[in-house]
């Protein structure tokens, strides 16, 4: 199998959990500090390498800070066999988030982009056959859209198919849509896209015939624990119960999950499967990329 390329943010997470999280100008006490490794572009990476049959199945393409975070970020990813396409930015410093998680594994979170959002088509161009020469190009949105937009095309001219998870949610531009193959909102997301409240399978299929009138080829919006709706076989597939712990992350390894069962030909039902049982382990376990499982894991 070719390599799948990511191209997105990479963050270091900085991370409460406690019982409950605060309303604004509330202080809680008793939490538990832990500094993990995240980003929406690296979550996604490190869950398309762990998940992957083979090593070296994942390019991961970003932007760093010249700091002890950046130089951390290109060590991991190494451990975690990606290969690292890391531009590194002299005068931002690279991403952070802060995050807060409740006892019930919900969480808010809040980011400083830093060097991600920085990241130019110019920084990726060195890059380009990296994209054109992978099985699938897996992006998200907490990098500039114009660099989203570039690459995508590049990706498209190439045959390549653009998997493209909406996170954070934001406005697309109309001329992104027909060179998305793939497209993972989840209910928010595909609200803000569409207009259209997602909340069963038939308000997702409206959502989905609105996206695809756009130009999108396919549409897989994901809804929490009710599980996630296919746009191709018009239902939504339930997700495994588990008890969460943390549900940071979790998006991030579906999408990673999706793209290698694409990447293997499987179909788009089995993509699913796959990807909501990688899922469903990862709410189990604190933390971002800490959470993602291995392959051997999914059974």
């Amino acid at each position: 199998m070719k390599h799948i390329a990511v191209l997105g943010s990479t963050n270091t997470d900085m991370v409460i959990t406690g019982k409950k999280i605060p309303v604004p100008g509330e202080t809680v006490c008793g939490g538990r500090f832990l500094m993990n490794p995240g980003g929406k572009g690296a979550n996604q990476a490190v869950a398309v390498a762990r998940l992957s049959a083979k090593k070296g199945a994942c390019v991961f393409i970003a932007k760093v800070g010249d700091d002890l975070f950046g130089r951390e970020t290109a060590a991991r990813l190494k451990r975690d066999g990606i290969v690292p396409r890391l531009v590194v930015d002299k005068k931002e410093a690279s991403g952070t988030a802060l995050i807060l998680v409740d006892s019930k594994g919900q969480n808010v979170i809040s980011v400083a982009l830093g060097a991600n959002g920085t990241l130019s088509p110019r920084d990726v161009a060195p890059f380009k056959k990296d994209i054109e020469g992978a099985a699938a190009l897996v992006m998200q949105l907490e990098t500039p859209l114009d660099t989203v937009a570039w690459a995508a095309k590049a990706a498209h001219d190439a045959g390549v198919p653009v998997i493209l998870n909406p996170a954070p949610a934001q406005k697309l531009p109309k001329s992104l849509y027909p060179l998305v193959d793939w497209i993972t909102p989840n209910e928010t997301e595909a609200e803000l896209l569409t207009g259209v409240k997602v909340v069963d399978a038939a308000s997702a299929a409206k959502a989905t015939g609105v996206l695809k009138k756009r130009g999108v080829g396919h549409v897989v919006i994901t809804m929490g624990s009710k599980g996630a709706y296919c746009g191709d076989c018009g239902k939504v597939y339930p997700c495994r119960k588990v008890k969460a712990v943390d549900c940071v992350a979790a998006g991030d390894t579906f999408n990673g999950a999706f793209a290698v069962a694409l990447a293997e030909g499987k179909t788009c039902a089995d993509a699913i499967a796959f990807a909501q049982k990688a899922s469903a382990i990862s709410v189990t376990r604190p933390g971002a990329q800490s959470s993602v499982p291995f392959r051997r894991e999914i059974v």
